[in-house]
Parts: C-alpha cells; sequence; structure tokens
C-alpha cells in the first residue's frame, strides 16, 4: 500500500487495485501539487464538510464516476449530485472491496458554505480507520485532541497516522504529540499546517517530539510505502 500527502489534509492511498483520495482540497489550496482535471482516483473519502476538506469532490467523483464516503448529512447533500454515495456514522464500519472504512469521533464542526454564502450543516465531524490488508490507517480529519484516543489506540494496531498540527482550527503540536502516544501508531505524518497563516507550523519541529523513527514530516507530493 502506497500513501502520499498533497498538502492541508488531502491524501492519497493506493491500495494496489483502488486509488482513495481523502479530504481532496485541491482548488484554492496554494499548497497542493494536484489537478483537479488530471486526477483519477475510485473512492473519495470525507472526514467532514468543511469547503477545506469537501474541496473539489463534486467534480472529481464526477469526472471519474467515484465513490463518495462521508459521514450521513455530508454524503446525503452530496448525493444530490447525482453521485455515487456510501453515508456512514461515528461508530460504524463497512467491507468495501477495497478494505473496510470505520468512522471516528472527532471533536470539530461540519458545515459547507454554498458559493451564496449559504451555510449547510453536514452532520458530525470524523475521523477515518481506513484498513486495507491487515494494514490499518488513521486519518484523524480536523479535531481537538480527546482522551478516547487511548481508545481507539487500545483496539486498533495503527501503521499511519495523519493528524492535525495546526492549531487554532485543531490540535496544535504538543496535543498532537499526546495524541500520537496515545494512538500507539508506528508512524505519524502531520497534517493541517500551513495552509492559513492562523495554522502556520514546523512539521519538522512538530515530528522531532515524538519518538524516534515515529514521525515523517511528508513534504507535498512525497510517497509512503506501508
Amino acid at each position: 500500500m502506497q500513501v502520499s500527502y498533497h498538502g492541508h489534509s488531502a491524501v492519497q492511498v493506493s491500495t494496489g487495485t483502488k486509488k482513495i483520495i481523502i479530504d481532496p482540497f485541491i482548488n484554492g489550496n496554494e499548497l497542493s501539487d494536484l489537478e483537479v482535471a488530471n486526477l483519477e482516483v475510485d473512492v473519495i473519502i470525507l472526514t467532514h464538510g468543511h469547503n477545506d476538506h469537501f474541496g473539489d469532490t463534486v467534480e472529481i467523483a464526477k469526472k471519474n464516476n467515484a465513490l463518495v464516503i462521508a459521514p450521513y448529512e455530508l454524503a446525503v447533500y452530496i448525493g444530490k449530485n447525482d453521485i455515487k454515495i456510501h453515508p456512514m456514522n461515528i461508530g460504524g464500519a463497512y467491507q468495501f472491496d477495497f478494505g473496510t472504512v470505520k468512522l471516528t469521533q472527532a471533536f470539530h464542526g461540519s458545515s459547507y458554505e454554498e458559493q451564496d454564502g449559504t451555510v449547510v450543516y453536514t452532520g458530525m465531524p470524523s475521523g477515518v480507520l481506513l484498513t486495507v490488508n491487515g494494514q490499518t490507517i488513521y486519518h484523524a480529519g480536523d479535531t481537538a485532541l480527546f482522551s478516547d484516543m487511548k481508545m481507539i489506540g487500545e483496539r486498533n494496531s495503527i501503521d499511519l497516522a495523519f493528524l492535525p498540527i495546526g492549531d487554532n482550527l485543531t490540535m496544535g503540536p504538543e496535543d498532537a504529540v499526546a495524541a500520537a502516544d496515545w494512538l500507539k501508531a508506528k508512524k505519524v505524518v502531520p497534517i493541517h499546517y500551513n495552509t492559513f497563516p492562523a495554522i502556520k507550523q514546523d512539521p519538522v519541529k512538530f515530528t522531532d517530539m515524538l519518538p524516534k523513527d515515529v514521525g515523517v514530516p511528508l513534504k507535498v507530493g512525497e510517497k509512503l510505502e506501508l
């Protein structure tokens, strides 16, 4: 399995048979190295509805006839665009042909602002546990530090965790260090930083606070083999 980071919270996963993207914020994301027109994916997974995570989901899904997996209210909202959806809710898991997806809680908000300024409530925010061929990736989405991360770490063998470090809107580096400890992830990649002035952080400084060989400050476009 191959994973790559593409700025903000966008992550791609190649299982060998399927191409997956999580939170595809591309257009409007100056840190992204992707182009929507050239992106080929089979599955889109969304953690919540905020525009900087919902991103280019509709255009990507239509172009690729991709399946969108998202929290229930968000999935239903997206489905109105004649897009294939699979609604889920926190605590639920589902076995797809590429692996298992389970949504975890996240402490944040979730809404989508349409072009005319209308704000649409999109349900509860979530994190994602993606398990493929016995390997598990945890994408925390946007979240504060919360004590049930200990339970997530105890109940799952996490090979790779993507954790927000930007602060202000999510947990900051110090809380993310605690999260990494509680999750017991073998590898940790920082996300959700440097996109906007309010979330400016040094990813290397963060990974240096983690145990040796755990922190992986992936550069935009850089790949990691699991």
